[in-house]
Parts: C-alpha cells; structure tokens; sequence
C-alpha cells in the first residue's frame, strides 16, 4: 500500500480518538540500512545499499534517499546501481542486526507482554491492559518510538487499530518515522480507497487476476459478489478478501509462534551447469537442513527444491513424504529426484535452494513402525555429536571434498544467515 520511499506519508493530528485502536504494528524504519549508518552518519544524506557489491547478489536493503531510485530489497545488485550508479554501498551484519533486534524488542516487551514478533524488525502488540500504567495507545506508541531513538539511536513507525490487518497498514503509512492511528468507526473509510494490492495476502498473480474482473479498490472486493470472487480467488480466499475488505479480523496476539519452513540457498557467483556440482550442493544443503531440525526437535513432512535460471525466473518443486523425516538423505533424495526431471532439459543455474515445510514435533511419533531411513539416522545423529564438539564442516560426505565446488556467497530469505526457520516472507520491506 505505501510507497517504498514514504513518498506518501500519513500520519495521526493529534485530535484522533485512540481508545479503539489497541492493537500495534511497530516496524524499524529501514532497518538494516539504518543500523549501518548508525557507525557511518555523514553518509545519511547519501543513497545507500546494504548488499555485496557482487553483480550476482542481490539488495538486502537500502535506505529512504536510495529509494526514490526506484531501489528495494531483494532487486539484482546490478539493477540496483544501474538505477542509482551514485549509491554507497554497505556489506551487511548480521550479528549486529539481531543485536539491536533484541534490545528493541525488550523495549517493546517493556510495554506489555503481549507482544507477537513478526520478524527481526517488527511486531504486533495489544496495549488494551497496557492503557491504566502507560496511558492511551497513542500515548505508548509514541512512548516507545522515544526509547526506541533514544537507546539505539533509529526510528520506528506505528500503525494502532483495531485489528492487526489495519494496524499494519496504517504503520506503512506512516513510515518513515511516523504514527497512524485508525480508530475502529474510520476504518472502512481508511480501508475502502486502497488499491486492491493492499489487501493482506494479495500478490502479483491474484492482483492481476482481481483487476481483470474490473475489481480495483478495496471497495469493488467489498461490493462484489461472492461469486465473482470465487471465480478469482476460490472459495477459502474469496471469504477471506471479503471479511478483510471490512476491516474483519479476529486474530489475537499469538505468543507461541511455530516455524514454518527451514531452509537453505545460495545464489552462485557465476552461472552452473554441471549437474554433479548442483547435486553436490543439495546435498549440503539437505544435510544442514536435516541438522537444524534435529537441533529444533522438528520433522518435515514437505520437502521443496528450488532453482533460479539464468534469466532470473524460478521454479520450486515439492514433494510430501510418507513419513516425516529430519534425515539429510531423505531429503536430499527427494530433492534430487525433483531436481533430475528438470535437469534432464539442460539448465543454467543461477541459484539452488532446499527447504523444509510442514514441520512437526520430532519425538518420533509420527515415524513408521519400520523406519528405512535408520541408519541414515544414527549416522547423521553422530555427525551431530562431532560438530557439537568440533564444530561444522570436521565430517562431510566424500562427494563434498575436493575444491571449487563451493558457492561464492551463501543468501537466506528462508531463514535467518545460520539457516535458521524462515520468517518473512515477503521482500519489498519498508
């Protein structure tokens, strides 16, 4: 809904009648840019990229200036600086990020325990008991944007409603460094003359699909028939866009969230074609997806291979197991399968992923009475032992050994830069 470069900005007067607007989304503002610049201030007036200067990689954030280029998160590095040549770029701190993710974090959970985090930058929180220590929501959202600048020196933005569908909208309004409130009387009139791309869970495809049957603004999804959705979005997606049209949404702060997807990719400096050295790879990558559920105490049920070519356009292939599995063999075997019917048409590979879904408690009681993969298991569960002493990489499958194999640059939208559980899914960030 809001411009990448806050070019559209709203924010609250301060005549807003808050008491409805309870629930939170607080999103840093540009964040990995912004925590970089906190150790290179005189280059806050300069467009500036967080990414490898690679041609191959890709942007991992850039700050406000950079993006009335018309840069984003997740665009080719090359694309990037053809759009603004003049960009600085920042190679980018992981550690550092989840650093100061913490401590604002802790900010928030100062305010209330209800507190739903979302990803490395940002959360819902319900204030409604928050209200008698802390004051209004108005009144604690701007309360916590104060300690946040205060203690780590960035900026947040706010969006209060009453539900959390509206609440994050209303924070991408507001960016950057912005508070919006909607109360709950104004929310159709907030909600109504927004594209239809504002709607959660509307991406390109459906979008095109919406705007095909002249469905354009969020109030053509509110007046049209259920039929006409259905013919769009199916039964399940059109109640959905329909309930969300009118600012219907019951989902509450949720304080045990599981993790949906464990995955590993890399994108490869220069393009490949050798079908052994892509095998090899997603051997690694099943092993160190196996491993981290095992360290999790999690089992897959899914298993999904994907492949960027050349041209930039990807593909993914699934595979549901019988059995759930955390065994590096299992999964490399069913990746590879999906991964040979693809190559048998010659490919050239740009980047190469494996990922995990449908993930379950590992305690056992979902294997078979006989489990084939056993000795895979002991094998792989002894591994675990000598890394947990020695560290990664002492034992490796032989086809792993040898030298120029291994990818220039490892990158993670499934997860955290350790391969951990996925937890955005989306790239554009604000």
């Amino acid at each position: 809904m809001s411009k990448q470069d806050g070019s559209d900005r709203q924010t609250t007067g301060i005549d807003v009648d808050d008491s409805t607007a309870t629930m939170l989304h607080i999103d840093m503002d540009a964040f990995f840019a912004s925590v970089e610049l906190l150790d290179h201030p005189e280059l806050a007036h300069l467009p500036v990229i967080v990414g490898h200067r690679s041609g191959r990689s890709v942007v991992t954030a850039a700050n406000y200036v950079a993006r009335k280029y018309g840069v984003n998160s997740a665009m080719p590095m090359a694309v990037a600086l053809r759009r603004c040549p003049a960009a600085v770029v920042l190679e980018p701190h992981m550690s550092r990020y989840a650093e100061v993710s913490r401590q604002v974090m802790g900010i928030f959970a100062d305010m209330t325990p209800l507190v739903e985090p979302l990803s490395i930058d940002e959360a819902f929180l319900d204030v409604a008991g928050a209200r008698r220590l802390h004051g209004s929501p108005a009144e604690i959202a701007q309360k916590i944007r104060a300690r946040v600048f205060a203690e780590t020196g960035l900026t947040c933005s706010v969006g209060a409603a009453s539900t959390k569908f509206v609440a994050k909208l209303a924070s991408g309004r507001a960016k950057p460094d912005g508070l919006l409130v909607i109360p709950a009387d104004d929310t159709i009139g907030f909600l109504h003359p927004l594209p239809v791309g504002a709607l959660w869970g509307v991406g390109a495809t459906t979008e095109q699909a919406l705007l095909a049957l002249g469905l354009r603004h969020v109030r053509d999804i509110a007046h049209a028939s259920r039929e006409t959705l259905e013919r769009a979005v199916g039964v399940a997606g059109a109640q959905k866009l329909h309930d969300l049209s009118w600012g219907i949404d019951h989902r509450s702060i949720n304080l045990e969230r599981e993790e949906k997807s464990i995955g590993h990719e890399v994108t490869f400096e220069h393009d490949v074609t050798d079908v052994a050295r892509l095998r090899s790879e997603l051997l690694r990558q099943s092993d160190a997806v196996a491993a981290k559920l095992r360290g999790n105490g999690l089992v897959a049920r899914t298993v999904v291979l994907k492949l960027r070519y050349a041209d930039f356009s990807t593909v993914t292939r699934s595979r549901t197991l019988a059995d759930p599995t955390n065994v590096g063999r299992r999964i490399y075997e069913e990746v590879a399968a999906s991964f040979d019917v693809l190559a048998a048409r010659g490919i050239r590979v740009r980047l190469i992923g494996v990922r995990a879904e449908q993930l379950g408690n590992g305690d056992g009681s979902g294997l078979g009475l006989w489990d084939d993969d056993d000795d895979w298991r002991e094998a792989e569960l002894a591994v675990d032992t000598v890394t947990a002493r020695f560290g990664r990489g002492i034992v490796r499958p032989a086809s792993q050994l040898g030298g120029g194999s291994a990818p220039k640059r490892d990158v993670h939208p499934f997860g955290t830069p350790d391969a951990g559980p996925a937890s955005r899914p989306d790239q554009n960030r604000p």
